[in-house]
């Protein structure tokens, strides 16, 4: 199975990189290029305007395609595929919609349809699985409930989705981190107890995807992924923890996302209870370095070098996790 982990992440890469160029003038054709709007980041930006967008779509269809090529559709795996192409149906909706008319689908719709899936993603686990709790470092495993495990279970899948879309503002960004924590639940999926070969296959099938799309979304970018990949691939990053059992590492080895997030949520407060005073100097976190000088190269690699970290402790925590059930 090793083999054929290593041929999924090969042929994902190869797939995505001989295709994207093509799939690079269709979306020129047809203007699918991204509205950039000033208040979203610093000075700078503007540069990028009409670029393409929508490259998260490619990534979704990839994976799917040989996911079902290798024979990885089962019920271990089914879920965090059906996350990914729910989930992507949205970005890919809002995509349409910014490069259409530069206003994309208003944020209290999207968490509806995350909160859609992740409801039924939740609810679809914890009833073919009986999924009741989690495995936690040197502790082992947890028990929490049926409905606490769901409220959980909901709560991973729509922070991780706007974590990682929150995380897709700079070039190639989003896209390192989530190779990283893809890499890293691959590896936890092969060394699980018992093994989830097929889950660690699709885990290989996306930080391949990813990484040939890096290949054309490093600075300068010729294409962004867009929501239809951040919102996307960041829930099927949530599903698959809950699949492992490992979602309380998630923060771990999402890192990169916990703290993009975390930025907001104590900026957007802070600034409307001390009446404009700012924590940050931009928020998600990525722009406040920005706004301190750092060219974007420099934060891209630095936060990369952190998600890079945060996979190696995750997966060092699950481990231990092992140990204590051993």
């Amino acid at each position: 199975m090793t083999v054929a982990v290593i041929q999924a992440l090969v042929l994902a890469f190869a797939f995505v990189v001989i295709l994207m160029p093509t799939y690079l003038r269709l979306l020129r054709a047809i203007g699918f290029g991204k509205h950039i709007r000033t208040e979203d980041g610093p000075g700078g930006h503007e540069a990028k305007e009409g670029t393409p967008t929508m490259g998260g779509l490619l990534l979704i269809i990839v994976v799917l395609l040989l996911a079902t090529v290798f024979g990885a559709w089962e019920p271990s795996t089914a879920p965090t595929l059906l996350a990914l192409l729910g989930v992507g149906i949205l970005g890919a909706a809002d995509d349409v919609l910014n490069a259409l008319t530069g206003v994309g689908i208003r944020g209290r719709h999207k968490i509806i349809w995350q909160l859609v899936v992740a409801v039924a993603a939740a609810l679809y686990l914890q009833n073919h699985f009986g999924f009741t709790g989690f495995r936690a470092p040197i502790v082992g495993d947890v028990f929490v409930g049926p409905i606490p495990w769901i409220a959980i279970a909901v709560i991973a899948i729509v922070g991780a989705s706007n974590g990682v879309n929150l995380t897709d503002g700079l070039d190639g960004l989003a896209g390192g981190t989530l190779v990283f924590a893809f890499l890293a639940f691959m590896f936890i999926a092969l060394l699980n107890v018992p093994t989830q070969s097929n889950l660690g296959l699709v885990c290989a099938l996306a930080a391949g995807a990813m990484i040939g799309f890096l290949w054309f979304n490093v600075h300068p970018a010729s294409i962004f992924m867009g929501d239809a990949g951040s919102l996307s691939f960041g829930a099927a990053l949530a599903v698959t923890a809950l699949m492992t059992g490992q979602v309380l590492i998630l923060p771990v080895i999402g890192i990169v996302f916990v703290i993009e997030t975390g930025s907001v949520m104590l900026q957007i407060p802070y600034y409307k209870l001390t009446h404009g005073k700012r924590i940050f100097l931009f928020t998600p976190l990525h722009h406040h370095f920005e706004m301190l000088g750092w060219p974007e190269t420099k934060v891209t690699g630095r936060f990369w070098i952190i998600g890079a970290l945060g996979g190696l402790l995750g997966v060092t925590f699950f481990l231990a996790s092992i140990r204590a059930i051993a």
